[in-house]
């Protein structure tokens, strides 16, 4: 359940920050960048947090190659739904939604990776045992 949980602060993150509809932070600050620049400092700087943290914690714990490796694996599912016929590419914003869950699930399993890595090999991480 956890896991599910840091996958979906990871798309809230990302949807939030860019989304193939109206509210999202970038089309927000184009807008409203001479009246209320402060708050869209202030929120920007919050998403710019957000994205340190699990960009440092991912790459930490899978690295480049694994980053590169879930985006595949993504890649390569999203081609066998393509070829049965079970998914369509011709709606752009379908095709960003995707992108966005992508890269969520990138983020998300780099998050968790430690407790996947536990609960497949059994094995605690350092930073897991308790002194």
């Amino acid at each position: 359940m956890r896991i599910a949980l840091r996958w979906l602060i990871a798309f809230a993150l990302l949807a939030a920050t860019y989304n193939p509809t109206q509210y999202n932070w970038l089309h927000w600050s184009v807008q409203n960048h001479r009246d209320q620049l402060p708050l869209i400092v202030l929120s920007g700087l919050i998403l710019l947090i957000g994205y340190i943290i699990f960009m440092r914690a991912t790459l930490r714990s899978i690295g480049p190659f694994g980053m590169a490796l879930v985006l595949a694996l993504i890649a390569a599912l999203l081609w066998v739904l393509y070829d049965f016929g079970w998914l369509s590419l011709e709606n752009q914003a379908v095709n960003l939604w995707l992108g966005l869950i992508a890269l969520s699930l990138v983020l998300g399993v780099g998050l968790s990776w430690s407790h996947i890595r536990r609960a497949i090999s059994g094995q605690a991480d350092m930073d897991d045992v308790d002194e």
